[in-house]
């Protein structure tokens, strides 16, 4: 069965209007972006609350990007809509790096990657297929550029694309209803499942992508975070479909430089590429005239990757590993079903197989559960239903790079042979460890104490 198109944001009552289930306006604010703001201001008023609820890395400034930042501090002036041309070879060199040759006219810097992916679904036409769940925003974004989201399903074993089968059939019944899918949305690594889809599905979806005549827009913001890249290779969509990928990057998550706002985007070759760059141009002049000179100048460094920026990458990748797998242990040990991520720095528990013991505790969706965590044990996450998932299902997403910590807390993590023992994350790894038992009334695991948590 495929799911229902995609509203912006989940249908409510009015009670419910909170972070957890937004009420039923069409602007309602980003509910990520909203229990961050619930967070600060708890936090301020003296709660404790451990924060899972909001995808930032956490990881320390490398003081080559402040350097960077610094030296491009006199680029006042707007510079080209699509970016300098310093800086967009640097993107270039990143892309062929990777095994894909990319010439800088292709690419196009933005601040951020998000206002990329909405100058696309403004400039591309028909509606929009998604993974279901997928990222908070894609939705939200479609229904802002006046196009219908189709949510399907995605594989038992990741997320990020949709199931092959279920896409086909998808693909169908949204026709039947009067729907143009034209353009599909994928995530590798995924957000919010932490997983990573293997080259053959990639290559499947690709070739359903090429015979129903769909463009494809690959969000690739994690692919620098993949956990062992020997044992879960990356495959793009553009190596498999070149002429019809837009891949759509930047250093939030890769360097944590979520704050300053770096995107860029990588157009296919030919025709259809230059036309589909053209668009995206247009609306950038329109929207954000350009990227802000100084952090141009902080995207050339970064981008060009020199050994402390390759260093970082694998630090922090180490880092997000271990993290995400103890949570998915914590996760497994509650009794919940869990992928074991493999990239970026989610996990995505289903709590379904306690259903029965959840309902006589009041947890009958994901808003009640995410609400159950909340109010019981101080634990922020972010219920499926505002990811597009089933609302009656028991399943949310849990940020595990917010277990850090502060700046120094964060070198500490970064620098520790094993960063679980250190006592900050021990600590709130084992805080995680009793929410996710309390909510069925059992024990947490007593190896993940404060003091064994591994």
């Amino acid at each position: 069965m495929t799911s229902p198109p995609l509203s912006p944001r989940p249908r409510v009552t009015p009670h419910e209007r909170d972070p957890h289930g937004a009420g039923p306006a069409e602007l309602a604010p980003s509910p990520n972006l909203a229990l961050d703001q619930l967070v600060r201001e708890r936090r301020a008023a003296g709660e404790s609350l451990v924060h899972l609820a909001f995808g930032e890395a956490r990881l320390p400034l490398l003081p080559g990007a402040a350097d960077a930042l610094a030296a491009g501090a006199r680029r006042t002036a707007y510079g080209p809509v699509a970016g300098r041309e310093h800086a967009r070879e640097a993107v270039a060199g990143y892309f062929a790096r990777r095994g894909l040759p990319t010439d800088a006219d292709r690419i196009v810097l933005a601040p951020g990657s998000k206002p990329l992916l909405m100058a696309l679904q403004l400039t591309l036409p028909g509606d929009v297929v998604l993974p279901a769940p997928a990222w908070n925003t894609y939705a939200p974004q479609a229904a802002l550029a006046g196009k219908r989201a189709v949510g399907v399903p995605v594989p038992a074993s990741c997320g990020g694309v949709p199931d092959p089968a279920a896409l086909r059939t998808a693909l169908r019944r949204a026709r039947a209803d009067g729907l143009r899918p034209r353009l599909m949305v994928l995530t590798l690594p995924d957000n919010p499942t932490g997983t990573l889809a293997p080259p053959e599905l990639v290559r499947d979806v690709c070739d359903i992508a090429r015979s129903e005549d769909l463009v494809i827009v690959s969000d690739e913001i994690y692919r620098d975070v993949v956990h062992d890249s020997a044992a879960t290779p990356f495959l793009s969509p553009a190596d498999v479909a070149p002429d019809r990928t837009v891949i759509t990057t930047g250093l939030s998550k890769s360097l944590g430089l979520g704050g300053w706002r770096i995107g860029a985007a990588r157009f296919p070759p030919g025709e259809s590429g230059r036309r589909m760059r053209d668009g995206v141009v247009a609306a950038a002049s329109e929207l954000w005239s350009a990227l802000s000179g100084p952090m141009q100048d902080v995207a050339a460094y970064a981008f060009a990757e020199p050994p402390e920026v390759v260093e970082r990458l694998r630090d922090a990748t180490r880092l997000h590993g271990a993290v995400a797998r103890a949570v998915h242990r914590i996760a497994l040990d509650s009794g919940a079903l869990c992928r074991p991520p493999t990239g970026a720095f989610y996990v995505y528990p289903d709590f379904g197989p306690l259903r029965r013991e959840l309902a006589d505790r009041g947890v009958t969706d994901s808003a009640s559960l995410a609400r159950r965590l909340l109010d019981e044990s101080g634990v922020v996450v972010l219920g499926g239903h505002l990811l597009g998932d089933d609302p009656r299902a028991l399943r949310f997403k849990a940020a595990t790079s917010l277990l850090y910590g502060d700046d120094k807390e964060q070198r500490e993590a970064l620098a520790a042979e094993d960063p679980l023992r250190l006592p900050h994350i021990a600590g709130r790894l084992a805080r995680v460890a009793t929410a996710f038992a309390r909510l069925t009334g059992r024990q947490a695991p007593a190896h993940d104490s404060p003091e064994t948590a591994r």
